[in-house]
């Protein structure tokens, strides 16, 4: 049986400041965006990208994961409360932030940015998509050291008591999202879009790809209390993942007509 190391969440105090883990994973998930985009810049001139596209690319990248995840947040997991204190959707310090928010922020942050650039949307969903998965896993680990996310009570070897949750022996389900968002997703689409590909099927086979890995982890995470187990016995973000499946499953077989 493991314990929960139950780590100080704040990285460096200085003064009345302190700085976060769990900030420090977002912005290592952006950096890396920025450092992964601009290699393949250099790697993949054919792409025709400039390497100072890839900076405002982070810049509304940024834009719709903040603002997307913090209002899909309030809508997905706590709307009457929101509802209540409309205000608070802006406390961001506060933290509170959905995956699927995001994604839908990242969905019309790049529209926006491809209508700037004249590219094409589906073209920057592919060059953006496998960027994405080194910063949800840097976002688990965020989760594993601040001891929240936990999993659903088990009898596994490996299972981990989170102290400040209870004596139970639970899933660290942060570090399964880790290693299937994070690692496993990362090496799927980071081989996969090494050659050319038809237009709109990296895209699809990070839809499939997250959607599919968020859906099992599901199953060893607690789902939150104030939601519980939904309809057939789903947690959220299960019922959140389905739509990201179907929507890849018809996007890969969209793409196979489009052609390089």
């Amino acid at each position: 049986m493991l314990v929960h190391p139950q780590f100080d969440p704040i990285a460096l105090q200085i003064g009345p400041l302190g700085i976060h883990w769990y900030g420090l994973m977002y912005l290592l998930g952006f950096l890396s965006l920025l450092w992964l985009g601009k290699w393949r810049v250099r790697q993949q001139p054919q792409l025709g990208w400039e390497s100072s596209e890839v900076d405002d690319l982070l810049f509304y990248g940024v834009l719709g994961v903040i603002l997307g995840g913090r209002l899909g947040y309030a809508i997905f997991y706590q709307p009457s409360y929101f509802l209540a204190h409309p205000h608070e959707v802006l406390y961001l310090w506060q933290g509170g932030m959905s995956f699927h928010g995001g994604f839908l922020g990242v969905l019309v942050a790049m529209l926006w940015f491809a209508r700037k650039t004249g590219k094409r949307w589906l073209g920057v969903m592919d060059f953006v998509a496998p960027l994405v998965p080194i910063g949800l896993g840097a976002g688990r680990v965020g989760n594993f050291i601040n001891g929240e996310l936990w999993g659903r009570p088990t009898d596994v070897a490996w299972g981990m008591v989170f102290p400040q949750v209870d004596q139970l022996v639970r899933h660290p389900s942060q570090l399964y999202q880790f290693a299937l968002e994070g690692v496993a997703l990362f090496l799927i689409l980071w081989c996969y879009s090494s050659k050319p590909r038809p237009v709109g099927s990296v895209s699809a086979l990070f839809l499939l790809g997250y959607g599919s890995f968020r859906f099992i982890a599901e199953f060893t995470r607690e789902p939150d209390s104030y939601l519980g187990l939904l309809s057939l016995g789903l947690s959220m973000g299960q019922w959140l993942s389905l739509p990201m499946i179907l929507a890849g499953a018809w996007l890969w077989r969209k793409s196979q007509h489009y052609g390089n």
